[in-house]
């Protein structure tokens, strides 16, 4: 819940296309709206910022209080947050730097703002440097022309497959890393790292809301008007099985990133891909050609005529 203090700098930087008075005047501001890790509800935070190249960078100070910020617990639970910058506004992937990257960009943050200094003085804790990336994986581009359903699905499923890929390919960089050290020093530490946490559990999450919707909604709604599918949602229903107990093992194993057997983390991965990428060449196959001519965004309903008044 934001303090009265908050709310009122989140209504001035709105009202003002992110330009605030008082202790903020003339500093670099953002909004960072994350999702409860226990609440699920989503709480927005003001925060300062640094850039660095393209990306943006995020302190817990908590003004050098004892203990992480709320904001950074809730990012550990749910990666991807909502970013507004002046008028606007977009999705991020937070990530949090560890080790020597971490090193660099906080000693870049002090450079631009020397009071990240103090606030880590007086702590004993590592303040936390929150990298501020895109959320889409690399290379995506959303398609121009979404006018069906049939186009909005295809436009998730695409979203998947890339998000999936990307995982992959930052688990495969870890494996050759640690394949190619040859000292002197320790070779990377045994766990996958955060920044492979962050993506694979935002890719988790996004495939659980989109498999829902679908159980809950899509499915059923399809299902009234074409009752000879029976033995096709069946099976699309228990592909979502399977792909849901990979999904929480690898959940299970992104919970403990530190000591997490990135041998046991790239089988399940391995077993995703080939589950997910079968499930949803059958599920295009067979479902979107129901919906190429459902228009969307659907078309809002007509208002409804007010009662006569006397």
């Amino acid at each position: 819940m934001p303090t009265p203090f908050n709310e009122s700098v989140i209504e001035e930087f709105r009202a003002n296309g992110g330009k605030v008075g008082g202790p903020f005047e003339g500093g670099d501001l953002l909004l960072l709206t994350t999702t409860g890790a226990r609440s699920g509800k989503e709480t927005t935070t003001p925060l300062g910022y640094v850039r660095h190249g393209d990306a943006l960078l995020v302190i817990g100070s908590s003004l050098g209080a004892p203990h992480h910020p709320a904001w950074y617990h809730n990012l550990l639970a749910h990666p991807v947050v909502r970013v507004e910058l002046g008028t606007r506004t977009f999705q991020a992937l937070a990530v949090p730097a560890q080790g020597a990257r971490r090193e660099e960009l906080f000693a870049h943050a002090v450079e631009a703002a020397p009071g990240y200094a103090d606030y880590q003085a007086r702590t004993s804790r590592l303040l936390p440097v929150v990298v501020l990336e895109r959320a889409e994986p690399e290379g995506w581009e959303p398609p121009r022309d979404v006018g069906t359903l049939a186009d909005k699905v295809m436009e998730v499923h695409t979203w998947l497959r890339g998000q999936l890929r990307q995982v992959k390919a930052e688990v495969d960089a870890h494996f050759a890393a640690r394949a190619a050290h040859r000292g002197p020093g320790a070779p990377p530490p045994p766990g996958l790292g955060l920044r492979i946490r962050q993506r694979c559990l935002a890719f988790c999450q996004a495939l659980e809301f989109h498999h829902v919707s679908e159980d809950d909604h899509l499915f059923p709604g399809i299902a009234r008007y074409h009752p000879h599918l029976t033995d096709t949602f069946a099976r699309l229903a228990e592909e979502h099985r399977t792909v849901a107990r990979i999904q929480g093992e690898l959940v299970t194993l992104l919970a403990d990133i530190g000591i997490t057997d990135p041998e046991r983390f790239h089988a399940e991965l391995d077993r995703m891909s080939t589950e997910l990428n079968a499930h949803l060449d059958y599920e295009e196959e067979q479902i979107l050609p129901l919906l190429a001519g459902v228009p969307w965004p659907p078309a809002t309903p007509p208002a409804q005529p007010s009662a006569p008044t006397d």
